[in-house]
């Protein structure tokens, strides 16, 4: 009987227990289910979010950055223009009666993140240490002049360029130097210039205060420059702030050619004083160049130019200026740098003087009509001088933040007799491409002592050896230049 009993309890406890346990396993199959079904709602999210960033990646990488694309390279305005359609008066092709028909304005802030400006800024800031013996500074006959013995800052530049509209884009650039020893630094307009960029028949137009495309350096400003100071035959024949003049420069780069070619010239008021003066657009500084490019190989390429400027000078005489320049690099495969460049730039000046010189005649002095007393007389006369100077240039960069080179002057002078020949080995640090250092010697020997300029205060100046020192630095946008 008692066994019955405890058979009996077994059995109740048994079929109690038994839907208490199937309820627990409901429940935990139904949480089970929900987190599948939160996982798989998470991961369609981040699966959304992985391909909006892909896309937004592949946009990027695909949209040209506005400052840091090479200047053959158009603009996406540019772009634009290309890609538009026949017939709706945009394009680089226009026809001059597509430049009279109404156009829609264009804005570049849409292209740009809110509160952003609607052009680029940046500053350069370019100082110089220049060493040399006493004679040199006594005299100011060297590399650059007064400012000899002394560190000071050659040039610090505000540039601001950037698009107008799809048809124009503009620059302006501000520079401050120290105009000489302990004065006050002194702030002038470098360049202001219109670029349009839609001229019918793929013609391009530059108006404005500008650097003149003539040969290779002197469109370069001086914290650009691969040598510190400029070549002798440039500052010989332009002076030493180049060839800056106000005018305007048409360029072509004709399209049916199996090579690239552009053409260029230019009409200008000619105030370079050194090598024109005349001032006058009435009577005006016309400048022309033709350029190539060719590409030896996937390794190499080679730039070459032909430049020509004719004028007049004060005294409203001709001058004539024809150059040369070549530029080749190298850049092994796999290579962020050129391994090796060179460059060489030459030019010939023919120009009419007008020299006083003296002339010896015979007088008559005692009345018997025969001329018998010497007399001198200063006399002016003109004729024509002709000069050349060149100069070669070699740099190699084996490692990406260091680069050794070398630079050969030989120049005469345009308006004077005399011959100076230069060496200037120097060696550039790069601690990253917005800042360099460099550090030159530069050796001059000249054939004349007795030529003004090199002799002044007494100190002669035949033999010149300086030692420079360099400090260059980028804030902000900086466009690039071409090869």
């Amino acid at each position: 009987m008692h066994a019955l009993i405890v058979t009996c309890l077994v059995l109740v406890i048994a079929l109690t227990a038994s839907p208490v346990a199937g309820q627990e396993a409901d429940a935990l199959r139904r949480e089970l289910d929900q987190m599948r079904r939160g996982f798989e709602t998470m991961k369609e999210q981040y699966q959304k979010s992985i391909d909006a960033l892909n896309d937004r990646l592949k946009r990027l990488e695909t949209t040209p950055a506005p400052t840091a694309v090479a200047p053959t390279v158009p603009p996406p305005a540019a772009q634009a223009l290309q890609a538009a359609p026949p017939g709706s008066g945009l394009g680089s092709t226009m026809s001059p009666t597509d430049l009279l028909r109404p156009r829609e304005p264009f804005s570049l802030y849409g292209r740009r993140g809110s509160g952003q400006l609607l052009f680029d800024m940046g500053i350069a800031g370019d100082f110089v240490g220049s060493f040399a013996p006493h004679n040199v500074q006594k005299s100011g006959a060297g590399t650059f002049g007064a400012e000899t013995n002394r560190f000071f800052p050659r040039e610090v530049e505000l540039a601001l360029f950037g698009q107008i509209d799809p048809f124009a884009r503009a620059e302006v650039r501000i520079e401050a130097s120290e105009s000489s020893p302990g004065a006050e630094t002194t702030v002038s307009l470098a360049e202001a210039n219109l670029t349009l960029l839609t001229l019918p028949y793929g013609f391009q137009a530059k108006l404005g205060q500008m650097r003149n495309r003539f040969g290779l350096t002197n469109v370069i400003h001086e914290h650009d420059l691969s040598f510190v100071d400029r070549p002798n035959v440039l500052r010989n024949f332009f002076g030493d702030e180049g060839l800056v003049e106000k005018g305007v420069e048409v360029t072509w780069v004709p399209d049916f050619l199996p090579f690239y070619l552009e053409a260029l010239v230019g009409a200008f008021n000619g105030d370079n004083a050194q090598a024109f003066g005349y001032g006058r657009i009435t009577q005006p500084l016309m400048t022309g160049r033709l350029r190539t490019f060719f590409e030896l190989g996937d390794t190499s390429a080679i730039q070459l130019g032909i430049s020509g400027a004719n004028g007049q000078t004060a005294d409203r005489l001709s001058s004539t200026i024809l150059g040369y320049d070549v530029k080749y690099k190298y850049r092994p495969d796999g290579w962020l740098h050129p391994l090796l460049t060179l460059s060489s730039e030459g030019l010939y000046s023919r120009r009419r003087v007008e020299e006083v010189v003296e002339v010896e005649t015979l007088v008559d002095t005692d009345g018997d009509g025969i001329p018998d007393t010497p007399v001198t007389n200063l006399v002016g006369k003109k004729s024509t001088r002709d000069a050349f100077g060149w100069y070669l240039q070699g740099e190699v960069q084996p490692v990406r933040r260091w680069a050794f080179g070398a630079r050969y002057d030989a120049s005469q002078f345009p308006d004077r007799p005399g011959f100076e020949k230069a060496i200037e080995p120097y060696v550039s640090f790069f601690p990253s491409e917005f800042l360099r250092f460099r550090l030159a010697y530069k050796h001059t020997d000249r054939d004349r002592t007795q030529i003004e300029g090199f002799n002044l205060n007494g100190a002669t100046a035949r033999t010149v050896n300086e030692v420079f020192f360099q400090a260059s630095f980028i804030l902000g946008a900086h466009p690039a230049h071409p090869f």
